[in-house]
């Protein structure tokens, strides 16, 4: 009975010894063919993967020029512009993305020049509807969105898109206006402003250093201006700029586009 029982023991421990090392080895060939690290990797080093693929096709916008164009709305900040023969292109308006418009977007129909426009005028211009436009594109971000005319809607040249300049490419090609106006300032952009005459005629102009900038009251408070007085007191771009906010009359003298005196109504 004893030799019996001694057998069946060892039988018994030989057998679970035999379990043990095929449980050892099962494990082993798991591990070694990868069939257990895809379980026990990381969520965070596949969310990083994830997101770097991600960015790095993100990362090629189109770049590119869309003449001729017809912009509409997309999203907040986001929009489509389509050129008749090529596929529609969405693109970005960015902080320092050069805006200007011809009556649409913002400024008057039928001016000399285009007028600077913000990139919140673009996009409440376009949630009204669509406008015919010509957007400069890099990396999927529009550089400049730029309104095309009543006359040249319809043109499809380029030559015709590019022959008008805005008030910003004159002076730099040295084609600014030149002459005097007296009328009512209103301020457009930040160093940028219209005078309009009588009839109702307006012309931009540039605000720069030099410009001189002479108050009787209307751009900031003069002293004892009647007959035999100082006259008028040299007034600030600061003081110049809340004025037109609210609009006054003066005389405004531009050369190439820029104003070289302003002299306020007196």
């Amino acid at each position: 009975m004893n030799r019996h029982l001694r057998q069946a023991l060892v039988a018994t421990a030989m057998l679970t010894a035999g379990l043990l090392m095929t449980a050892c080895q099962n494990g082993t060939d798991d591990s070694s063919s990868g069939k257990g690290s895809a379980n026990t990797a990381s969520p965070v080093a596949a969310k990083e993967k994830a997101a770097g693929s991600k960015n790095s096709k993100d990362s090629k916008g189109v770049s590119g020029s869309f003449k001729n164009g017809r912009v509409t709305y997309l999203a907040p900040g986001k929009y489509i512009v389509s050129v008749p023969g090529k596929e529609d292109q969405q693109f970005w308006a960015a902080e320092d993305t050069e805006v200007y418009g011809a009556g649409t977007i913002c400024g008057e129909a039928g001016a000399k020049v285009d007028a600077p426009c913000t990139v919140d005028q673009l996009e409440a211009a376009l949630e009204k509807g669509a406008v015919n436009a010509d957007v400069e594109m890099k990396d999927g971000v529009a550089t400049l969105v730029t309104e095309r005319r009543a006359a040249q809607q319809d043109a499809g040249s380029d030559e015709d898109s590019d022959s008008r300049d805005t008030v910003v490419e004159g002076i730099d090609k040295g084609k600014g206006v030149n002459g005097t106006w007296l009328g009512n300032v209103s301020y457009l952009a930040p160093g940028k402003y219209t005078v309009t005459d009588m009839k109702g005629s307006e012309q931009q102009f540039l605000v720069a250093d030099d410009t001189k900038i002479m108050g009787y009251d209307d751009i900031c408070d003069a002293v004892n201006t009647g007959p035999g007085g100082e006259g008028g007191v040299e007034c600030t771009e600061a003081q110049l700029e809340a004025a037109a906010k609210k609009g006054f009359s003066a005389e405004v003298v531009v050369a190439n586009g820029i104003a070289t005196t302003i002299t306020d109504d007196h």
